[in-house]
């Protein structure tokens, strides 16, 4: 036989939370409760008469209680506002701004509260953090058991409250506040893991990816990969992004590129919309940023990226970067993210090998449907050995050309398509070439001694002839960054890329300093190939 209890209750112990430390000590409790008394006495049905056998009320299940009829409404109201109060204090403001802000009782009876949800913020609240709603519930009504329903809002009617400071009253944000699910820039569906190309050098990198993309927020959190321009770490980016939206339909995905997270905040923060970016890239179940390295140097921009990072995993969402480089080399990037971008997993890309090349070149062939002679597959992996994305570069100004020529597509159209527009390249197989060759051919061409060309100094003549030594060096040798840096005196590795954007864009404007480097190419080429016999 069960009973009903009659419970008085003080304000203190209804707003009791102390049993709730932090989110993680949260556990869920089931059973049920009535709540049909004022919020100052409550009647507690209880599931074990032994509990109160000294009760001066008992009677049957359905007995009403004697004292007048009250509110619902104003009932789920208080218990809610007690509930909030609990987690305000079990997690930090901006989880709490995200994912319990948004919701809104509705009723509660028989020990259920029913809450509202916007659609976008359902999945993350249903599977992560319903339980802990549901113990906060039990915590803020003297621990009696409390089950929680949820119940999705339209977009239409969706209103978003504003961040809230603890224990502080606010209102709801106004209309233009409300942010619908933008995935911005675009996920490219052509990259899937159905596509990409697995070889020794991305082998690990493809694994994780695929695990972090299969348990987003389980496995990996964060997921960094790094490497070299054109080894695939965008493909991968992109395939994360694919396999989560074709998999998990209700889960939020948004991509964007450091540049582009860095201008969206820009302009929010120009325009008052700070609320609005907020929303935009807050409120996902996946983040993936690529080239985060492009965030250094950017005071503004790497705090929003801090908090908005920070909020993401204390929400359990998955975040996944890209970079050229490993986060401890990312000198001018705020330390406080360079340990969050290590707290994860972090995997390399290498250049692709000679096998993996040819079926990189294979397989965009047969995606292509073209009719290639091996031999041209060939001599192009052969010919352009360090970045995937110049080798299909390579494999399209080849196809290109037979298509204008009307000349077929074999060994020798691709040599002189490859002639002409890779002559710089080393030919696969052959050593490449130490950074002193290069030092000593650019101090010879340029009239200087090799200790002037590595020296600090920053006259004319011989700033620019190092910062083309400096991007001979990274095109020719298969040296890091850092390597190179110490070969020209021990400078940082970002002085090393920075020359090598300064030589590129001066390359493309400057016809006679493009035709210099162009000779330089032809001459390690020749100097390597002439040591090989």
């Amino acid at each position: 036989m069960h009973s009903l209890t009659h419970t008085p209750r003080t304000a203190a112990q209804a707003g009791s939370h102390t049993d709730i430390p932090a989110i993680c000590g949260l556990t869920p409790q089931t059973g049920a409760h009535r709540a049909d008394a004022s919020p100052a006495v409550c009647y507690v049905r209880r599931t074990d008469p032994s509990r109160d056998r000294s009760s001066p009320f008992e009677g049957p299940l359905d007995a009403e209680p004697t004292t007048p009829a009250v509110d619902q409404t104003i009932d789920h109201s208080h218990l809610w506002s007690r509930t909030t109060s609990v987690l305000r204090e079990a997690m930090d403001d901006a989880t709490f701004d995200l994912w319990i802000a948004p919701l809104q009782p509705l009723s509660c009876d028989e020990g259920t509260l029913r809450l509202a949800v916007p659609e976008s913020i359902r999945p993350r609240v249903e599977s992560r953090l319903l339980p802990v709603i549901e113990s906060a519930v039990s915590a803020a009504d003297d621990d009696q058991p409390w089950r929680v329903e949820l119940e999705t809002l339209s977009p239409a009617s969706t209103v978003r409250p504003t961040p809230r400071g603890r224990g502080r009253e606010t209102a709801p944000a106004p209309a233009e506040d409300v942010v619908p699910h933008d995935p911005g820039p675009g996920l490219n569906p052509k990259f899937t893991f159905e596509q990409f190309v697995i070889g020794d050098a991305n082998r690990f990198a493809h694994a994780a990816a695929l695990a972090a993309a299969e348990l987003p927020g389980q496995a990996y959190n964060p997921l960094f990969l790094y490497g070299p321009p054109g080894v695939g770490k965008s493909h991968l980016l992109h395939a994360i992004g694919n396999y989560v939206t074709a998999h998990e339909p209700t889960m939020s995905v948004r991509y964007a590129t450091a540049e582009h997270f860095t201008n969206d905040f820009l302009g929010c923060l120009k325009d008052g919309g700070v609320s609005r970016f907020k929303s935009r890239y807050r409120r996902v179940d996946l983040l993936l940023v690529d080239d985060v390295q492009f965030l250094e140097r950017k005071a503004r921009t790497e705090e929003e990226f801090f908090h908005t990072f920070n909020a993401l995993r204390d929400a359990g969402a998955q975040v996944v970067l890209t970079s050229d480089r490993l986060p401890r080399d990312m000198d001018d990037l705020e330390l406080r993210l360079r340990e969050r971008f290590e707290a994860g997993l972090v995997a390399d890309i290498a250049p692709p090998d000679p096998a993996m090349r040819i079926a990189v070149l294979r397989k965009r062939a047969a995606l292509d449907d073209l009719q290639i002679e091996d031999g041209a597959l060939h001599l192009i992996a052969e010919r352009v050995p360090t970045n995937v994305r110049a080798l299909e570069a390579a494999l399209i100004r080849t196809v290109a050309y037979s298509s204008l020529t009307g000349r077929p597509l074999d060994e020798e159209l691709a040599r002189r398509v490859l002639d002409e527009l890779y002559p710089e390249r080393v030919v696969a197989g052959q050593r490449p070439l130490a950074v002193d060759d290069v030092i000593q051919l650019v101090a010879e061409t340029f009239s200087i001694t090799p200790e002037e060309l590595c020296s600090s100094s920053r006259e004319a003549r011989i700033a620019w002839p190092r910062q083309l030594a400096m991007y001979l060096s990274r095109e020719h040798t298969d040296q890091s960054l850092p390597a190179i840096a110490r070969a020209f005196g021990a400078r940082a590795h970002t002085t090393v890329l920075h020359a090598c954007r300064r030589t590129s864009t001066r390359l493309q404007d400057d016809l006679d300093a493009n035709d210099i480097a162009l000779q330089l190419s032809r001459r390690l080429a020749a100097r390597d190939a002439d040591r090989r016999g």
